[in-house]
């Protein structure tokens, strides 16, 4: 049985403890928060243990699951590693990219699984395109947002949009190799609406849209690629795919156009998505990377590639605004 703690239970924490809690093979050993209102609610309403004392908590586990804000994640992390302790971190994995680069070096070193909590990539309209042969050399990007108090300890960027940074990472096979940016500070002292490009070396370009201000909800990529157009959105677990007929196209909708090539067919489809607890997926994807000895599907690398986008975006606003 593999025994996990959980520390921090503010809004995001509530949802890991409520999963936790239905995951076989997991035993939930207690959980660490400072806030003594906070946690007295916590310990009742899921009669779970609350350890004041973070370093007792995290000697007890066997993998610890960080959800508490993001200028507590290096600590709370680095004693974990130290520790011996697995490790699930929501993103983004650190404040700082020397944080970012002592954890996976301090990682390496303990040999211990660390994963982080991007979980688009467990989203049901992803997960029914993800197989596909996917090379997209255009992107386009909108994640927006009405405004909302939690998670402005950071900028938009880290925020918002370095959940995209690390879908597109994930996609685009190349290194980067220009980043242009701008953004402004709205409501809080970082910035809260975001527009920036991002070229790699294999010439595909993505273009970035993130609002934590915006009067309506929208999270969606369109990718496009040789004969191929793919939509995907977040927000309404919804995807499509339009590209040329091929022998896989059984089943959607068709019609004919005329190119300066002759006549092409195309093909539209709407992918089954299938009903996913995203969360509760990429718990037990990590509880069965310890288990099985596997990798992990979000590593600290792929965290440590869209903390360094990020930052480089984050450069690039305050240059642009002095």
């Amino acid at each position: 049985m593999l025994k996990v703690a959980v520390f921090g239970t503010g809004h995001l924490g509530k949802f890991h403890l409520n999963n936790w809690k239905e995951i076989e093979g997991v035993e939930l050993i207690g959980f660490y928060d400072p806030n003594d209102k906070a946690a007295k609610a916590v310990a009742e309403k899921y009669q779970l243990q609350r350890y004041s004392d973070a370093e007792e908590l995290m000697s007890l586990c066997d993998a610890a699951d960080i959800v508490a804000p993001t200028n507590y994640h290096f600590d709370l992390c680095e004693m974990a590693v130290r520790k011996g302790k697995h490790v699930f971190v929501e993103k983004p994995m650190c404040n700082t990219m020397e944080e970012a680069n002592e954890l996976v070096k301090l990682v390496r070193e303990a040999n211990v699984k660390l994963q982080v909590g991007h979980v688009e990539r467990f989203n049901p309209a992803f997960l029914a395109v993800k197989d596909l042969q996917l090379n997209p050399m255009f992107i386009e990007v909108h994640r927006l947002a009405q405004f909302n108090p939690r998670g402005t300890e950071v900028s938009v960027i880290l925020d918002l949009m370095i959940h995209d940074i690390d879908i597109i990472m994930s996609l685009v096979k190349s290194d980067v190799k220009n980043v242009y940016a701008n953004g402004v500070a709205v409501m809080t002292d970082t910035p809260d609406i975001a527009n920036v490009r991002i070229e790699f070396d294999n010439g595909c370009v993505a273009n970035l849209t993130s609002s934590r201000i915006s009067m309506k909800k929208m999270r969606k990529i369109r990718l496009f690629q040789r004969d191929a157009y793919i939509g995907i959105d977040f927000l309404e677990k919804k995807s499509e795919i339009i590209r040329m007929k091929n022998n896989e196209d059984n089943d959607a909708f068709t019609f004919d156009i005329e190119t300066n090539k002759g006549k092409k067919t195309i093909a539209i489809s709407n992918p089954a998505v299938k009903e996913v607890n995203a969360i509760k997926m990429e718990l037990e994807q990590f509880r069965d990377a310890i288990v099985h000895n596997q990798h992990v599907p979000v590593s600290e690398v792929d965290g440590l590639r869209a903390m360094d986008v990020a930052h480089q975006i984050l450069q690039k606003i305050q240059r642009s605004t002095v």
